[in-house]
């Protein structure tokens, strides 16, 4: 599953590396040193991929994630020497998919890089029609109510799991693996951030509820929705 990946962090002998590793998968590689070079590239490049470091002179990686998800559903993995939660969660509110930590695994990192790049084993195959939606796979579609609705990639990975087990309670672990990958498995905060993204744009137009939390458990997705 070649594809276009953008590298974009301040430290060379990170590129270096990484362009090394992503090429001999195949992957067709740019990379820039420099944030603002870096959204150069990816406006003329249209690359399939963005890896891209937190902490960057002028421009944070923060600040490339907002500026690529303002404008593309481009999938962004966010590389951080921080560990904390609050980091995480910025960066996934910001419109990051997927966070790394430094130093971190080469295997590790080109696992997610495939996991981002091809379409959820999970995932169901046929449209999905339950209750006020219709979920389609193809189109990679989401409509609720008659009303379309604009989902990331991530987001709509997540609705799909959950709409193809409509009415159960899913664990967190169990959707973490089959939207993230097993080595998303204790990432919690990823649940909480895109549960959160999902729901907003849910009920913004319907005003109903349709993600209910299972306390210390999982999730549970009505497809008729609740009134709130």
């Amino acid at each position: 599953m070649p594809g276009k990946i953008l590298v974009i962090d301040d430290e060379p002998q990170i590129t270096r590396v990484l362009r090394a590793s992503l090429a001999a998968q195949a992957y067709d590689v740019r990379t820039a040193n420099d944030p603002e070079e870096g959204l150069l590239v990816f406006r003329e490049w249209e690359p399939d991929l963005v890896i891209t470091d937190l902490m960057m002179p002028g421009l944070s990686g923060i600040d490339v994630c907002r500026s690529i998800r303002g404008r593309s559903d481009t999938p962004i993995v966010v590389l951080s020497v921080r560990e904390n939660e609050r980091s995480k969660v910025e960066a996934l509110d910001a419109g990051a998919d997927d966070y790394v930590t430094k130093p971190f695994s080469i295997q590790e990192l080109l696992a997610r890089v495939r996991a981002h790049l091809r379409r959820s084993p999970e995932r169901a195959s046929e449209t999905i029609e339950a209750g006020d939606f219709l979920i389609d796979p193809d189109a990679h579609s989401v409509v609720v109510q008659g009303k379309p609705i604009h989902l990331t990639p991530k987001e709509f990975d997540l609705l799909a799991h959950l709409g193809l087990h409509a009415g159960k309670v899913i664990t967190h672990r169990a959707l973490l693996t089959a939207v993230w990958g097993v080595q998303s498995a204790h990432q919690p905060e990823y649940l909480r951030v895109f549960v959160g993204q999902l729901r907003k744009k849910l009920e913004a137009e319907t005003g109903r509820q349709y993600i209910q939390t299972e306390p210390w458990v999982g999730y549970r997705f009505i497809p008729e929705g609740i009134d709130e």
